[in-house]
């Protein structure tokens, strides 16, 4: 019999290694860029998250909770006419200002199916009339699933790529991510695969601003929402709306 040996072999070593170093934090974008570190992080798994938004119209949204777990709802179209064409069910993280990032969260599209049927991230965000949205629907044709710009007049889809569409089914969550990064425009989409974009864009008239989530004209949840970057700022957000505090 040979003697017990307390030696690891390279492959083993190795493995370790990466473990301990070579492996992103639990739940942390793989490749996350050099200086990036997570800025924002809200699960929305209590009433109080509703106080992180400016939207819209916060009568709109409320905290819910069923057997898929908590996550904040848009239940009903907001009550809300924008100055031009552009979503009308909008909620921003306030008083941040983010300029490059990567942004993931999970969402819930509680509309019947059709193929405009859709959620919405923003970024950006500047004013009501000057931002960007990503339009995630089951079907692309010019005036959805697309990369949009909203620059004082109506909606314009910018995306230089795009899937045919995706599918939100019924009672489904999905992972999303959307990457910007300002100094050569770039704008990537990412939904359900972390490894592919469903849409990618190239566009700098926007550079830091607010970011979020939403819908042009439907319903749907949304739940774990993470921000990394290199920095944030604190500006208080001078548009929208915020909730009531509960009495």
């Amino acid at each position: 019999m040979r003697p017990h040996s307390n030696r690891f072999n390279a492959s083993t070593w190795l493995a370790l290694f990466t473990l301990a170093v070579g492996s992103p934090a639990i739940g942390e974008p793989a490749n996350l860029p050099t200086g990036y570190k997570l800025l924002y992080d809200q699960k929305c798994n209590q009433a109080a998250a509703l106080k992180d938004f400016v939207l819209t119209d916060p009568g709109a949204w409320r905290f819910s909770k069923d057997d898929s777990g908590p996550a904040l709802e848009l239940f009903q179209q907001s009550d809300y006419s924008p100055a031009v064409r552009s979503p009308l069910n909008i909620a921003l993280i306030a008083d941040k200002i983010f300029g490059d990032f990567i942004f993931e969260a999970d969402l819930l599209s509680t509309k019947e199916p059709y193929p405009h049927q859709d959620m919405c991230l923003f970024f950006g965000v500047r004013n009501p009339t000057h931002f960007y949205y990503v339009h995630l629907a089951v079907a692309a044709d010019p005036h959805a699933h697309n990369v949009f710009i909203v620059n004082n007049q109506p909606r314009l889809a910018i995306a230089k790529q795009t899937t045919k569409g995706i599918t939100w089914g019924l009672s489904q969550w999905h992972h999303v991510k959307l990457e910007r990064k300002f100094s050569d425009g770039s704008i990537k989409v990412y939904f359900d695969d972390m490894t592919k974009p469903i849409m990618t864009a190239e566009d700098r008239n926007f550079a830091a601003g607010y970011i979020g989530f939403g819908s042009f004209d439907d319903i749907g949840k949304v739940r774990n929402i993470r921000v990394w970057g290199s920095s944030v700022e604190t500006t208080k957000t001078q548009f929208f709306a915020r909730p009531e505090p509960a009495r």
